[in-house]
């Protein structure tokens, strides 16, 4: 998978276990350059700091059901600020499929359905980044 190893990735959700599955996810993948946060708030400051620090977040995988500020009110602030670019994978539970266009109008690149396997994380991210 040709994503740039040193991407930097932004890993939010409240769940250590989940966000320690997708990272492991990602590392199959090459991917090295991930940070983690637990809820909304400190999802946006690591963005910050990204940027204060000139290593930028370059993608964001995060989890709908996450504390502070909720995924979805996280894609809208992104949205609306210069970081607006910065492509958003959210991850939504079996049971909250509705959700699927609510993230997609307020601007989600993609969106995977929990529970997931690795082989649809690629499938999605692939999606995001034109690749194969």
């Amino acid at each position: 998978m040709p994503l740039k190893s040193k991407m930097k990735i932004l890993v939010v959700d409240g769940v250590t276990n989940m966000r320690m599955m997708i990272r492991q996810m990602l590392q199959e993948l090459k991917l090295k350059n991930i940070v983690e946060a637990a809820d909304g708030e400190a999802a946006w400051e690591a963005i910050e700091q990204g940027e204060i620090e000139e290593s930028p977040v370059e993608f964001i995988i995060c989890d709908w059901e996450i504390d502070k500020l909720s995924g979805l009110e996280l894609l809208r602030k992104i949205r609306e600020s210069k970081y607006k670019g910065i492509p958003f994978l959210m991850i939504i539970g079996e049971a909250e499929q509705g959700n699927v266009v609510v993230a997609v109008k307020a601007g989600v690149n993609n969106v995977v359905v929990k529970p997931f396997s690795s082989q649809m994380l690629v499938e999605k991210i692939s999606k995001i980044f034109k690749l194969g």
